[in-house]
């Protein structure tokens, strides 16, 4: 088994991604951007950050392949849904913000989106679940911490033991951290 940390650099460090033939979808609030991402599951979309620039009532945007534009904005209409602006990111030098960042510290690894943050040890093991206000925040951290993210079973991920922003911000750290940990098993 090789180490997490042979293949950290390259997540630590990856290709920038290019942005032409990418857009954004704005919405009012992040409830909104959340049910967009779990609508346009077909589509090749990623929740991000908007730029500060150009954001409008939420700290959250989906990100989307411009070809798919007509298909998603039917989609968001058969379910009701409103965005409040389509922005191409081929016409303004502005780039969406990941929402997700990895650190090294001191052997562990660090996995951050938005306010709420996990942490892993070089085979996996949780070692923290930290960040957030939200009241799910102390039962996700009873419920993840020392146990092996990658023993974890879909049902126990924070997505389906929270209910808050909070939650939805740590299964993306968490997805993550579950990536690294099996690129690190290869």
């Amino acid at each position: 088994m090789s180490s997490i940390f042979s293949k950290l650099n390259t997540i630590l460090n990856p290709k920038k991604e290019e942005k032409k033939g990418n857009g954004l979808i704005l919405f009012k609030n992040v409830k909104e951007a959340i049910s967009a991402e779990r609508i346009l599951k077909n589509y090749s979309v990623k929740v991000v950050a908007p730029p500060q620039e150009i954001r409008e009532g939420c700290d959250l945007a989906v990100e989307y392949d411009l070809v798919e534009e007509m298909g998603i904005k039917r989609e968001l209409e058969n379910n009701n849904l409103k965005a409040v602006k389509f922005i191409s990111l081929d016409d303004t030098s502005m780039e969406p913000l990941s929402l997700v960042k990895v650190k090294e510290i001191d052997g562990f690894i660090l996995v951050r989106s938005g306010n709420m943050k996990i942490t892993i040890d070089k085979v996996g093991n949780i070692v923290n679940v930290s960040g957030g206000g939200c009241p799910d925040v102390p039962y996700l951290n009873l419920k993840l911490k020392g146990k092996n993210i990658l023993e974890i079973p879909e049902e126990d991920c924070p997505k389906n033991l929270g209910y808050t922003l909070c939650a939805y911000t740590l299964n993306k750290a968490f997805e993550k951290a579950k990536t690294i940990a099996l690129e690190g098993t290869k």
